[in-house]
């Protein structure tokens, strides 16, 4: 493999880059007209997600449009619980909606585990095809959700500001709870795996509730199940072994303990502080962590505030993002220029 821009996979391992690498979560979505054309045409978001033609044309989007250093697939981190057998639907203004959810043991005996070349073949499709489509300018990346995360919704059914339900059970069923985490783990091993195979060069883990749990609930149900992800992703009779990074929002408690896991990277939202996270992961590669909001400021304190953060993180062991996934209504102009300035600014 050779890329014509390997600026992010030489950050991720460490290795010198003459600038820092830029892209952002959620780049391929909502904010973007020509997104939202595709997903006219598709009707909806699932179909747009399990059609592997236009799934891979928005990934490619952003490179094409904004200057990103790297491609992310676009895909959900639900498609694995749908994998498992519990299809989710995506209602507008809602998110997503589980139909049915799973809370005891005997919820369990519905479940399979996910078979990632049949139940994920239309991913690894998507993948295959952005792949040949990118023709090696970029790297792509490939995801999957924290199994405590998807925990979360399986348990839940749809998105919460606090998860009460799912949180609950970790207290009055945790018998059941570590079974349900156990069985979404082996389901991402295999489904990342997979995604190595069909051409990701490197792959993002989303613990997008990680900061609803206290620090030892987080060591109990989220910690050790991405510490065996990270571990099976790094054995080498596993297949080949890419860069891993570990986005944990709002786990700024947890930011030692998870610089010490098996993984490249790890991103940060905009509470980490980045010299104070330098020191407490030392030795990994730093991703982050711009406040999405930013994007709405002008011009000149979009460019101030990405010189700021690249002065606080260095151009060294870094990539820059956002601290969480662009939001929807953020003008593209404004992700230009924040890309643009990243360029202008990380330059060694």
């Amino acid at each position: 493999m050779n890329l014509q821009n390997d600026l992010l996979l030489r950050a991720a391992r460490g290795e010198s880059v003459e600038r820092v690498p830029v892209w952002m979560m959620r780049q391929a979505g909502r904010m973007l007209a020509e997104y939202r054309a595709v997903r006219q045409r598709a009707g909806d978001f699932i179909t747009l997600a399990k059609t592997p033609e236009l799934a891979a044309e928005v990934t490619i989007q952003p490179v094409d449009l904004l200057g990103v250093d790297a491609a992310i697939i676009f895909s959900d981190i639900l498609v694995v619980p749908e994998a498992m057998g519990l299809p989710y639907e995506m209602v507008e203004a809602r998110g997503p909606v589980f139909p049915t959810t799973v809370r005891t043991i005997a919820d369990l005996d519905q479940l399979r585990l996910a078979d990632a070349e049949t139940d994920l073949g239309y991913v690894l499709e998507a993948i295959r095809l952005t792949k040949k489509e990118l023709n090696d300018r970029v790297p792509l990346i490939g995801f999957a959700g924290a199994p405590f995360t998807i925990f979360c919704y399986m348990t839940e059914g749809k998105g919460s500001k606090t998860f009460s339900i799912a949180k609950k059970l970790l207290y009055t069923d945790p018998v059941f709870a570590h079974a349900l985490l156990q069985r979404i783990t082996d389901s991402t091993i295999a489904y990342l795996r997979a995604q190595i195979r069909a051409g990701a060069n490197l792959l993002q883990i989303f613990d997008s509730w990680a900061g609803i749990l206290s620090p030892e609930q987080y060591r109990v149900f989220s910690l050790p199940y991405i510490k065996q992800i990270c571990d099976a992703l790094n054995d080498p009779t596993g297949g080949e072994i890419v860069p891993v990074t570990i986005f944990a929002k709002g786990a700024f408690f947890a930011r030692q303990e998870i610089g010490q896991l098996n993984c490249a990277v790890v991103g940060l939202d905009w509470n980490m502080e980045p010299r104070e996270s330098r020191a407490l992961i030392p030795g990994k590669t730093l991703q982050g962590n711009m406040d999405p909001c930013v994007l709405y400021a002008d011009f000149a304190q979009i460019r101030a505030e990405v010189k700021q953060m690249i002065t606080s993180f260095g151009t060294q062991r870094y990539i820059a993002n956002l601290g969480h996934g662009v939001y929807p209504d953020t003008d593209p102009d404004k992700a230009r220029c924040f890309i643009e300035a990243v360029k202008e600014f990380g330059v060694k």
